[in-house]
Formats: structure tokens, C-alpha cells, sequence
């Protein structure tokens, strides 16, 4: 089952002819198609939060404007980009900002003492992953490893990565992966919206400031976002598990206090306006629709598989929610966004928009973030052992 991952053959074959120009030409493309999806990012979330479809809408916009522009630079223009790995992260750290500042006031100390069950629940999740993942290979005829990639939930982008490190089937570890946090990313919200009621009905305004002009309110967020990038590419560049997000969740926390503690600045309390949280949920979006928009033409069973993988993956996060209830004091819909497989930073955006306990859900996925990036190597090296004796078994 190797499908080949679609790619631009004509500007492959001239960046080896000029590189300089290439790199030139392919930036400036780039940008033209990023610029391109938040215009239109821009338009579907209006039409969106018109509608009131909930706070999240931005994400949903941001989906379809990926999708599109991506097909239609395929389709029209012959030009096959890849997703926006960049855009991805910008968009993951202006969230960050806005989780944090919103966090800025909560009692950590009580969401701390629960850490060993966020452990917990985020072992009982890798597990279960890995289980599905060999079924999945079993089922599907899939090598071991590429399988195990493809639904042990992670980052689209980062397994993807992994995938083509090791020469497995990137398309398909894409494929099944996109499909997991497209499937959370729509179906949980509007599981919370069903559960709260009347009270998701809590959308970024349109027609109200989504930026205050004022020179002083202007000049804190400009230092905000300078002290954000100083902060975030060092946490990338060394590969910090989840750097760009969890590295501007702590500005967002710290950033008045900081001020404050000048010996000059008195009383500062600056909160990001709502263009960073809207910002960053379109950007996040986009590199999702971006993921969709890539994928190369799969077979009905192929999709099948990937489906069937996928149904399982959000069985094992209802089961964890139950769990969670058991041991815990949370209501049903915190120890569902608690547990929600994948999608960490779109499920702290519903808590957010919700108002539903913001802090227990955003420290329960940062748990997870850390634990699934920093156990990475070991889960890869028990995987390629029984990746390879299972091939042994097979040969012999």
C-alpha cells in the first residue's frame, strides 16, 4: 500500500537548475496562497459567526479555505504546495498568548494536584493507541510502524515527519491523522454545544473591536508578540515538545506580572484582543484543510481502514472520559475535552470559548503534548524491534 506523496515536478527540477531563484519564486508562491487562504479564511468565519455556529467557528473557516485553495492552485495553476508547517506554529503560539492570558488568573495549584491522573489518562491513551495500530496494520496489511504512526495520536505534521524519516508511507500517516483531528476538531464542539446549551452560543464579534487602535494598547502588543518570537523560535529551533504553544502559554501567564514588576510600570493588565485568538484559530485551520487538500487519491478500502482506525480513536477517548468521571470530581464535558484524542490546542479553544474550565483542560493536553513528544524516541525504538520481528516471523 505505498502511495506516492503528490509533489511539484516541474519546480523540483529547477530549483537543482537555480537554486536562488527557486527558493525566491517559491516563497513568493507561498505567501501568494497563504495570503489567498486567510482572505477567504476571512470570509467563511464572517459568514460563520453570523450563523452562530459557535466560538470555534475560525477553525471551521480556516479548514475550508485550506482545502480550497490548496485543490485550486492543483487544479488551475498546476502548483502543488505543501502544508504550512510554519503557519501551523504561528498559529499554535498566538493561541498560546490567548490561553494563557486567559489562565493568567486561575488557581494552578488545585489543576497541579492532578497531574498523576493526566498521566494516567495519558498513558491508558498512547496504549490504547498502540493496540489500534496493530489491529489497523493486521486488518489493513500495513507495515507495523507506518500503522502504529498513522493513529497514535500526535501532531499531523510531526508523525508525518517521523514517517518519512524512517521511508514509510507519509501519505497514509497523513491521511489517518487528519482524519482524527478533523473528525475531533468538528464532532466534540458541537458534543459541548449539545451539552451547554444556549451558553456555546458565544462568538468572536464581528462588527466590534477586534483590535483597539489606542497607540499605548497597540505599543503592548507589539512588545508582546517581539518577547512571544524571542521566546518561541529558541523552543523550536531545540526542538522543545510542544515549544510553540506551551512557550506562549507562559508569556500569556507572565506577561503582566512581568511588567509589573518594573520599578516604571504600574497596574498594567493587557489582555491580547480578540484578532490574536481569531488569528490563530484561522491559521490553525488552514494548515489542517492544507493536509486534506494534499492528499493524494486514496482507494475507497484505504479510506475504509483509515475510518474504521479512526472510530476506535474516538471510542478510546469517550472510554478515558469515563474514566476520568471515576476518578475525578469533573463533570462530563471537562473529562471529555480532557481526554479528546488529538486536537490539543482546538479542544482548549472550546473550554475557552465555553468558559468550562479552562485550566484543567489546557494543563490535561499539556501533559499529554509533553509526555507523547518526549517519549517519542522510546515508543519509535519498541515499535522498529517489533516492526522487525514481526517482518522476521513473516520472512521465515
Amino acid at each position: 500500500m505505498n502511495q506516492s506523496l503528490s509533489v511539484a515536478p516541474n519546480l523540483e527540477e529547477h530549483t537543482h537548475k537555480n537554486p536562488t531563484v527557486s527558493k525566491q519564486q517559491l516563497f513568493v508562491k507561498k505567501s501568494i496562497v497563504l495570503a489567498l487562504e486567510i482572505l477567504l479564511a476571512l470570509t467563511v468565519g464572517i459568514s460563520l459567526a453570523k450563523f452562530h455556529i459557535g466560538g470555534i467557528a475560525w477553525i471551521f473557516a480556516g479548514i475550508a479555505a485550506g482545502l480550497v485553495v490548496l485543490q485550486g492552485s492543483r487544479i488551475f495553476y498546476e502548483y502543488s504546495p505543501k502544508p504550512n508547517r510554519t503557519a501551523r506554529k504561528v498559529g499554535m503560539a498566538l493561541v498560546g498568548l490567548t490561553v494563557g492570558a486567559s489562565n493568567a488568573h486561575a488557581n494552578l495549584a488545585n489543576v497541579a494536584s492532578g497531574i498523576p491522573i493526566f498521566i494516567f489518562l495519558t498513558l491508558f491513551l498512547l496504549l490504547c493507541g498502540t493496540c489500534i495500530g496493530y489491529l489497523y496494520s493486521r486488518v489493513s496489511k500495513t507495515n507495523l510502524l507506518t500503522a502504529l504512526l498513522a493513529t497514535v495520536p500526535g501532531g499531523v505534521g510531526i508523525m508525518a515527519a517521523i514517517a518519512a524519516d524512517y521511508n514509510k508511507d507519509v501519505s497514509l500517516v497523513a491521511l489517518v491523522q487528519a482524519i482524527r483531528v478533523t473528525s475531533v476538531v468538528f464532532l466534540f464542539p458541537f458534543i459541548a454545544r449539545t451539552l451547554v446549551g444556549n451558553s456555546w452560543m458565544q462568538t468572536l464579534p464581528v462588527k466590534s473591536a477586534l483590535l483597539d487602535f489606542d497607540p499605548s494598547q497597540l505599543g503592548l502588543l507589539l512588545l508582546l508578540l517581539v518577547i512571544t518570537a524571542l521566546v518561541v523560535y529558541p523552543a523550536i529551533f531545540f526542538k522543545i515538545p510542544a515549544g510553540d504553544f506551551f512557550s506562549a502559554l507562559l508569556i500569556g501567564i507572565g506577561f503582566n506580572p512581568l511588567l509589573n514588576s518594573l520599578p516604571f510600570v504600574n497596574d498594567i493588565s493587557f489582555t491580547p484582543p480578540p484578532l490574536v485568538n481569531l488569528f490563530g484559530q484561522m491559521l490553525l485551520g488552514i494548515t489542517i484543510g492544507e493536509y486534506w487538500g494534499d492528499k493524494p487519491n486514496f482507494t475507497k478500502r484505504t479510506v475504509g481502514y483509515a475510518l474504521m482506525s479512526v472510530t476506535m480513536t474516538l471510542a478510546t477517548g469517550a472510554i478515558a472520559a469515563t474514566l476520568a468521571m471515576q476518578l475525578t470530581s469533573w463533570d462530563w464535558l471537562t473529562c471529555l475535552l480532557v481526554t479528546a484524542p488529538g486536537g490539543s490546542a482546538e479542544m482548549i479553544l472550546v473550554s475557552l470559548a465555553l468558559n468550562h474550565h479552562v485550566e484543567i483542560v489546557t494543563t490535561g493536553h499539556l501533559v499529554r503534548l509533553i509526555a507523547i513528544n518526549s517519549s517519542l524516541p522510546l515508543w519509535l525504538y519498541l515499535f522498529r524491534c517489533l516492526d522487525k520481528q514481526l517482518d522476521s516471523g513473516i520472512g521465515d
